[in-house]
């Protein structure tokens, strides 16, 4: 029964992410909005939802390492197997956005404050609070920043149609419905499946909840590069681990302050680390090609290796 579920969540995500993109376009044609801020605000948000919901139940329960390994293990994911995945398959990716001179400090910041959080072995309410004002400072930086117009990125057929707010507010909640309602029927029996072979609280957040939690992004950006929006895609990326940081470890340390054992997933932390790095490399080299996608791809390869040993 378990793997029927998984499999129909599945479905449920794909139609999902469709309804996303396309709404997502339609808002940005109507407020001249490029592309990467839709992607790095309104499709981040609503699909790192998945991440906040399964580390703030993880959280309420007491299961710290659940929780923290969720957004540690989604951080992974995103960079390496949603980004690898994109760069592999897209034919051409030219952002016109400077990604590297504009949003590299955001991949980096959210690392190096975690890192100075956990050195006491916990995240707690007033580290939940400073990551909360960063999601705010993002959210400022982002709208600040953009001054780009959607020349070149236009859909043309979505701009021959006439802008309706109510109709594009139901298939966005429709579309989120079914992204995030996917994901955590994927989570719920995926975790089912995984008990069934005895494996920790650490191994299933950090390797089957964040795989769960971050198909959301994996798939809303496959169907955005499908679409010829690559700035979508990255944008998704960056601002789902912007919001991973700031708000599911926010939300979820406010519930409980949460324990970190710092010797004992210290692999993890690296392999979290190295993908952070790698991405940087690629955004100072504009390296969004198959070249990319196999540095991203090696690191992931790496960290399955390990979760499966550790099993």
């Amino acid at each position: 029964m378990d793997f029927l579920i998984f499999f129909t969540a599945m479905a449920a995500l794909i139609y999902g992410a469709d309804f996303i993109i396309k709404e997502s376009e339609r808002i940005a044609l109507h407020f001249n909005i490029s592309h990467f801020v839709i992607g790095a605000t309104l499709v981040a948000f609503g699909t790192s939802l998945p991440e906040m919901a399964a580390s703030m139940m993880a959280s309420s329960a007491g299961k710290s390492d659940m929780a923290v390994a969720n957004v540690v293990g989604s951080v992974i994911f995103n960079i390496t197997m949603v980004l690898g995945v994109v760069f592999m398959i897209a034919k051409t990716m030219n952002p016109s956005r400077n990604l590297f001179a504009l949003d590299s400090a955001w991949v980096v910041v959210p690392v190096v404050l975690f890192f100075i959080m956990i050195q006491d072995g916990e995240i707690g309410r007033v580290d939940g609070m400073l990551y909360l004002l960063l999601m705010v400072s993002y959210l400022v930086f982002l709208f600040s920043s953009s001054k780009e117009d959607l020349e070149g990125e236009i859909d043309e057929e979505l701009a021959n149609e006439k802008f309706n707010w109510g109709k594009t507010a139901i298939l966005l909640i429709i579309g989120f419905t079914l992204t995030i309602g996917g994901a955590n029927f994927i989570i719920e029996s995926g975790s089912n499946i995984a008990r069934d072979f005895g494996v920790s609280e650490w191994i299933i957040g950090i390797f089957l909840i964040s795989l769960g939690t971050s198909l959301p992004e994996l798939v809303v950006s496959l169907v955005a590069v499908k679409k010829g929006n690559a700035e979508m895609s990255i944008g998704n990326i960056i601002g789902s681990n912007v919001a991973n940081f700031s708000m599911v470890l926010g939300a979820a340390s406010l519930v409980n302050p949460l324990t970190v054992n710092l010797i004992d997933t210290k692999f993890d932390m690296l392999i979290m680390v190295a993908a952070s790095l790698t991405l940087l490399f690629i955004l100072a080299n504009k390296l969004y090609n198959k070249a990319g996608a196999i540095f991203l791809l090696i690191i992931l390869a790496l960290f399955i290796q390990n979760s499966i040993a550790a099993v």
